[in-house]
């Protein structure tokens, strides 16, 4: 058997895989797979699955955590560690001074002209997710009825993101239990194909044993990192200050962003822009179209609402230092459960993803994800469509629908299709 790699030419390929992890989880993961199990060989097919399945039951974005999982199963604390910040760290480079530039120039009647094409893509882009997840999580009529049933709640009764989520997931449990088939297991990784462990697969280290010291460690350490900080900001900021609420608001959210990216977006849009008024929905569209264009994890939106709501709620601080702060905190909240759920859950991943009952409930909240990603492309659509006149926009709704067709019909990958919609905005103007 081949040695595992050492840790520098592991930390070269996560330092590359951080500049070109584009094209959202699906094809995070996909690259992973890729270059990881096929190419590489450093982990085998099952242990990949196992660690994937398990992250996709977890609240935070799954392919961080599944490139942390790799890293700390070749290399332990240090190898998860380097592989989950270099996952994150030049997208949050990126996306700060995207933002700082849509903030500063927000004036510009060019950028405006941009960011309305950019509205446009959003809309497609958020369409074809719902397509592409609904074509994988929709198997069966249990799940559709699930899908259904939570579009209706939150479209219709603006039920909790959170509640939608729990009810889904004892639903699924429940089921999953008494009628296996209704739901099925939960979503397998699209690239896999029933390949086998093979040879030349280096042995990994074994795995630490499972103890209560090692539990409380891992925990205290982990807590004591995430709320910390933001106690310390309190002190100085006090409770009421902007930057102290969304280092509060996004520790919540973390524990609940299940299902990824676009399914906690109502969530933050509901609370973040109705209820907080720290931004828009027109600038929370443009925050996730930046997103789109960026490496990482596309949860990094929530770094450009942090961002966003500092500059525009500054409090006592220079305008500037705010929305640093802000950018500052809710990255850092969003972004260290992650590491603690797979540091505390890494001895048991390669048993927990096999259990019925948790695969269907999984398999149940992949479906309410679904209904609520397709709420979020509604509240989006209609504030991208009818802007503040009031008007219909055609020019955007044309082009929504044309890069819509460019997705699905002709596959044309994502990065282009944002940038021809925003050159488009800027030919038709603002």
């Amino acid at each position: 058997m081949p040695a595992v790699p050492g840790f520098g030419e592991a930390l070269r390929f996560w330092v590359k895989l951080g500049f070109v992890s584009f094209g959202g989880p699906a094809g995070q993961i996909a690259m992973m797979h890729r270059e990881l199990v096929d190419r590489r060989r450093w982990i085998d097919e099952r242990r990949f699955m196992d660690g994937l399945n398990f992250c996709m039951m977890l609240p935070g974005p799954e392919a961080l955590q599944l490139a942390t999982y790799i890293g700390w199963r070749m290399h332990g604390t240090r190898g998860g560690l380097a592989a989950g910040i270099m996952f994150v760290l030049p997208s949050a480079v990126m996306l700060y001074a995207l933002a700082w530039l849509v903030m500063a120039g927000g004036e510009i009647p060019l950028l405006g002209a941009v960011f309305r094409g950019l509205m446009a893509a959003v809309i497609a882009v958020i369409a074809h997710a719902v397509l592409r997840i609904g074509r994988n999580a929709l198997g069966t009529p249990a799940r559709v009825a699930v899908a259904a049933g939570a579009f209706a709640a939150i479209f219709g009764f603006g039920v909790s993101f959170v509640v939608i989520v729990a009810t889904a997931a004892m639903i699924g449990a429940a089921t999953g239990r008494l009628r296996p088939g209704w739901f099925g297991g939960g979503p397998r990784h699209p690239d896999n194909r029933g390949k086998q462990d093979g040879c030349g697969v280096p042995t990994l280290p074994p795995m630490p044993r499972t103890s209560m010291r090692r539990a409380l460690k891992i925990t205290a350490i982990c807590l004591s990192l995430w709320v910390l900080p933001w106690l310390a900001l309190a002190a100085w900021l006090g409770w009421h200050s902007t930057p102290v609420q969304q280092g509060l608001f996004f520790s919540k959210a973390a524990m609940v962003t299940f299902g990824g990216a676009y399914a906690v977006l109502p969530y933050v849009a509901q609370q973040a822009v109705e209820s907080h008024g720290w931004l828009s929905h027109p600038q929370m569209m443009t925050g996730l179209a930046l997103a789109e264009t960026t490496p990482g994890p596309l949860i990094m939106v929530l770094q450009f609402v942090g961002f966003v709501g500092g500059w525009q709620h500054p409090g006592g601080l220079p305008t500037m230092a705010a929305a640093t702060i802000g950018a500052l905190v809710t990255t850092w909240v969003t972004f260290v459960p992650s590491f603690w759920f797979i540091f505390m859950g890494g001895p048991l991943i390669e048993q927990c993803g096999r259990h019925p009952g948790i695969a269907a409930a999984l398999a149940a909240v992949t479906a309410a994800v679904v209904g609520v990603i397709l709420n979020l492309g509604v509240i989006f659509a209609k504030h991208a469509l009818w802007p503040e006149t009031g008007a219909f926009d055609w020019p955007v709704a044309v082009l929504a629908i044309a890069a819509f067709v460019a997705l699905t019909r002709f596959k044309a990958g994502l990065i282009p299709v944002i940038a021809v919609c925003a050159t488009i905005g800027a030919l038709i103007g603002g």
